[in-house]
């Protein structure tokens, strides 16, 4: 039976007191026992950083300083994903190299050109990830060998969704350790030795 009444809630008031607000923490520490949703860009609750398969590198790289981000979702006008661009794509080598094959510039490249197509990228279930442990997730990123990993949900009518992502850059953060500027070996080596500690 649904319900047709709800019953107003009780109004407080602020007069005399000092309100702050008080930011998501996405800082908190964790440990390889904590649940993988502590980890985990819930993105019914973040809104994804998302970018047109036409944009320019260099705007590509804006976007990701300015949303404080590494990675973005490639999207079509539908909002369907294409795939995922990461920094270290566009920071690598990789632009040098492409542009130097097709015989033009590292700036004439567009998201498109270095994404890393959606069928090529890894996911998780979210059903699995709420049974997970964040030891879980860093032997997961640590096998596939990449900082991100995304986490997909089916709806009940079969349809795919992209419901989160796993970053090693936020892992890491909130492992309490700093990042290495190296390979992803070297990042990976910091997580476990902060995992086992």
């Amino acid at each position: 039976m649904q319900r047709t009444h709800f019953a107003p809630l009780t109004l407080v008031s602020l007069s005399g007191e000092s309100c702050r607000f008080r930011a998501a923490d996405f800082t908190r520490a964790v440990s390889a026992e904590s649940p993988a949703v502590e980890v985990m860009t819930d993105l019914t609750r973040v809104e994804p950083a998302t970018i047109s398969p036409e944009v320019a590198l260099p705007d590509a790289t804006q976007s990701m300083i300015k949303r404080g981000v590494r990675s973005l979702f490639v999207v079509d006008d539908s909002d369907a994903m294409l795939g995922l661009l990461c920094a270290d794509q566009i920071l690598g080598e990789a632009p040098v190299k492409l542009a130097a094959e097709r015989g033009a510039t590292p700036l004439e490249l567009t998201a498109r050109d270095l994404m890393v197509a959606a069928e090529r990228v890894e996911a998780v279930d979210m059903d699995d990830v709420r049974r997970s442990h964040v030891g879980h997730i860093a032997a997961t990123l640590q096998r596939s060998g990449r900082h991100h990993l995304l986490v997909v949900e089916r709806d009940s009518s079969g349809t795919v969704s992209v419901r989160g992502l796993f970053s090693a850059t936020q892992l890491a953060r909130q492992l309490g350790i700093s990042m290495p500027s190296g390979t992803i070996a070297q990042t990976f080596s910091e997580i476990e030795t902060a995992l086992n500690a």
